[in-house]
């Protein structure tokens, strides 16, 4: 649990909680570059979160308020423990959290955990086209790697997958740049950011 929001494994009963907060985006767009269609009903959700909930890999997380509602999810996947590398993905952000402090909070959480696992290496990857999420992983702290072209095809058309990274050994100085931002200090009296991350 955080400041702005909280984690917690998703079950079948946030269907409705998150079905709800992705009618905020009729078009359907946070979906674009998910492998799966926008849910068209409440039995869509619950079919999916069932589904998901026994999942490992990924293994998916429920974004929450601090008082429960739900905002969208997030995960991670490809878990290689083997050679301590784990990814962050499957991300949906409902438009209620985006540009909203909890956005970040919630991936510095999963940060912070993976690392305090005793992870080395922690991933992002996304379609090239997606360019939000590569500004995302840019200001999250994460070195882009490259692109793998014609890594794969979803949805009937081609992907090209960026690859980011944040290493075991980048993470200390990276952590405290999070908790400085993170900092109540940090934000006025109507929780906007004084300072911005970047600036940090």
């Amino acid at each position: 649990m955080g400041r702005f929001g909280q984690l917690v494994p998703l079950a079948e009963t946030h269907s409705d909680g998150l079905f709800d907060a992705f009618t905020n985006d009729p078009d359907g767009r946070g979906w674009t570059y998910l492998p799966d269609d926008p849910w068209t009903n409440r039995e869509d959700a619950k079919a999916w979160c069932r589904v998901k909930e026994t999942s490992t890999d990924p293994q998916l997380f429920t974004i929450q308020t601090l008082d429960g509602r739900a905002l969208g999810f997030c995960s991670y996947l490809r878990i290689t423990p083997e050679v301590g590398s784990i990814e962050v993905g499957y991300i949906h952000f409902s438009p209620l959290m985006q540009k909203q402090a909890v956005a970040t909070e919630v991936m510095f959480m999963m940060m912070r955990r993976a690392f305090d696992l005793g992870f080395r290496r922690y991933e992002w990857k996304c379609d090239a086209l997606n360019a939000g999420s590569k500004a995302a992983a840019a200001r999250l702290g994460f070195t882009y790697e490259g692109t793998f072209r014609q890594a794969t095809i979803y949805k009937g058309r081609n992907r090209d997958t960026a690859w980011f990274s944040i290493l075991d050994s980048e993470w200390p100085e990276l952590r405290t740049r999070f908790e400085r931002w993170l900092d109540p200090s940090n934000f006025d009296a109507s929780g906007q950011q004084k300072t911005s991350l970047q600036a940090i």
